[in-house]
């Protein structure tokens, strides 16, 4: 165990435990207790005083869980069935963290979603189990208090906060009927009448689920194993928000691909998705699903709030290079672009100041170790595991909300000791015929600057909604017509189609009587007919490509050159 920031000494508390079998640890909820597995025993300790509670005889634990209140610590181990065939012995159990007593023990052969789930006052406690949600109160896991039993119950979220409880469930489609999540307020099961709020869809073979901290909203990626299209490798995701006044909506995302990540702000109004064919989109939505602010597009598949929701961290880990984005939500202004590479695991300090980046084993078993950063970029404190040794989990001590205060957010690096962590650019592949020439740029794509750093004069700061955009490009089309009505009248009719080919700003036609001169002129007009054309649709909300944007700022030379050629210079 280490003390966090600023001092990273190796806690002098808590005696390290040294041994191969060490692969389990677990903090509560609000960061009091402690409980490891060391392939003897699980242990559960007080982290202030590094006083052993408890300690149970559970060699093999491989997952620990404690429950919101620190009431009872759930452990799981693999199950393995008799020789006979015949059913084995529960791997599941539930222990009374203050009397060391167990409470309960059940069958749990699937590691995935091993834990029962609580409410955080502990009042309700739920397993899914054969299609069935069984719910327990009080922690009395002797009768089963409650059922949810649908069709075929495949996954269940509790959510979180106070009072009342409410329950999203998913059932998966079959033969031609679609998958459906439904939200429900415990105990109110009965019936499809009695649930807050309904969304059914096609195309999903998994879902995931996740509610708002203020438990008002859920939102759920449905994913596709498979993509009939073709279009990606990844299988087919859609994001659907559901709320619990029964208002539902399919989330519009503006560039097609998979959804790599999608998160709540904790301050729940808000949230954020990364979405799209690299490189990947990422955008804020509100709970009417419309767009807050759009960061244009670049090499990320992840996304990360602070704490206090007031910091927003965009990036690229796993088969990407590191590269980090780190946000001010308040303003949308970047505060730094650090860079982790070889990360496997992100995660904020509850300060909401440190970051911790580490490299773990299974995932990557070579330059194990962690990082820890300042939001500003700093690298604060830099820990390498030696070459014959693994690191396989890293955590931050919870803590309660409340305890650490929002601060005020800062752009200035804070200063470091150790030296910047900007790894060296790697070079591109050059084929050895080319290795010696001068460097041609072939980049396979241009990045989309975030919505506020587009080289686009005069759009407004706010992405416009549906309507606004029809509303506009409505009123451009009506100005344009009332424009060429004007140019018809005021001309006579060979005039006119002469007027129709050339932009405003330009001198009306004339031959100089050189057809070489003649064939430059008409080139010119035509170019500058075009970026005529890219002005409106730029004023009419479309998003311009980067050559387009270059050919616009091109006009005023090809008007000054077409006009040195009109008058014969």
């Amino acid at each position: 165990m280490v003390n966090g920031p600023p001092s990273f000494t190796e806690s002098a508390v808590f005696q390290r435990d040294s041994g191969k079998n060490c692969k389990a640890v677990a903090f509560s909820k609000d960061g009091s207790l402690f409980a490891w597995c060391n392939g003897e025993k699980v242990n559960v300790v007080n982290v202030t005083s590094a006083g052993l509670l408890r300690s149970f005889d559970l060699p093999k634990a491989v997952c620990l869980e404690f429950s919101p209140k620190n009431n009872i610590l759930a452990t799981w181990q693999a199950y393995s069935a008799a020789k006979d065939g015949t059913a084995g012995a529960p791997n599941l159990q539930l222990h009374d963290v203050k009397t060391g007593k167990c409470l309960k023990s059940f069958i749990q052969k699937k590691m995935q979603n091993w834990c029962p789930c609580w409410a955080d006052d502990e009042s309700i406690c739920a397993r899914n189990v054969n299609n069935e949600v069984h719910f327990f109160e009080n922690n009395n896991f002797n009768t089963i208090a409650n059922k949810l039993h649908l069709q075929k119950v495949n996954d269940f979220v509790l959510s979180p906060g106070a009072q009342p409880t409410k329950v999203a469930v998913y059932v998966p489609g079959s033969k031609g009927a679609p998958s459906f999540v439904r939200l429900y307020q415990y105990p109110n099961f009965g019936g499809p009448q009695s649930a807050l709020a309904n969304k059914s869809f096609f195309k999903a073979d998994k879902v995931t689920m996740l509610w708002n901290k203020k438990a008002t909203a859920v939102l759920v990626v449905a994913s596709t194993d498979v993509d009939k299209t073709g279009a990606s490798y990844y299988g087919e995701q859609t994001l659907h928000y559901i709320a619990t006044n029964g208002e539902s909506a399919i989330v519009q995302l503006p560039k097609n691909g998979p959804i790599y990540d999608v998160v709540w702000n904790p301050n729940s109004v808000e949230f954020c998705a990364v979405y799209g064919f690299m490189p990947a989109k990422a955008t804020v939505f509100n709970l009417k699903c419309d767009p807050v602010f759009d960061f244009g597009t670049g090499p990320r598949n992840a996304a990360y709030y602070s704490p206090h929701g007031h910091i927003l961290v965009l990036a690229g880990f796993g088969n990407l290079r590191g590269q980090m984005e780190v946000w001010d939500v308040k303003n949308y202004k970047l505060i730094s672009k650090p860079v982790a590479s070889d990360s496997t695991y992100f995660a904020w300090c509850p300060d909401g100041e440190h970051i911790v980046t580490a490299t773990c084993a299974p995932r990557l078993r070579v330059s194990n170790g962690y990082k820890i950063w300042h939001y500003t970029g700093s690298v604060l404190h830099n820990y390498e595991v030696p070459s014959n040794e693994e690191m396989w989990q890293v955590s931050w001590q919870p803590f309660l909300d409340g305890v650490f205060p929002v601060k005020a957010v800062k752009y200035q690096a804070v200063p470091s000791e150790l030296p910047s962590a900007e790894p060296k650019p790697a070079q591109a592949y050059r084929p050895p015929a080319l290795r010696n020439k001068p460097v041609t740029s072939s980049k396979l794509h241009e990045d989309e600057p975030p919505q506020n750093m587009k080289p686009q004069s005069g759009s407004s700061e706010k992405p416009l909604s549906k309507t606004a955009l029809k509303n506009q490009k409505k009123h451009e089309a009506k100005k344009a017509a009332k424009q060429e009505a004007k140019t018809d009248c005021g001309q006579d009719s060979t005039q006119s189609s002469a007027s129709q080919n050339t932009p405003r700003s330009a001198v009306p036609v004339v031959t100089s009587g050189d057809p070489e001169i003649d064939k430059k002129i008409k080139n010119l007009k035509k170019k500058l007919k075009a970026i005529e054309q890219l002005k409106e649709q730029a004023a009419a909300g479309k998003q311009l490509e980067k050559n387009q944007l270059e050919k616009i700022q091109k006009e005023s030379v090809l008007l000054q050159e077409l006009e040195d050629l009109e008058l014969g210079l």
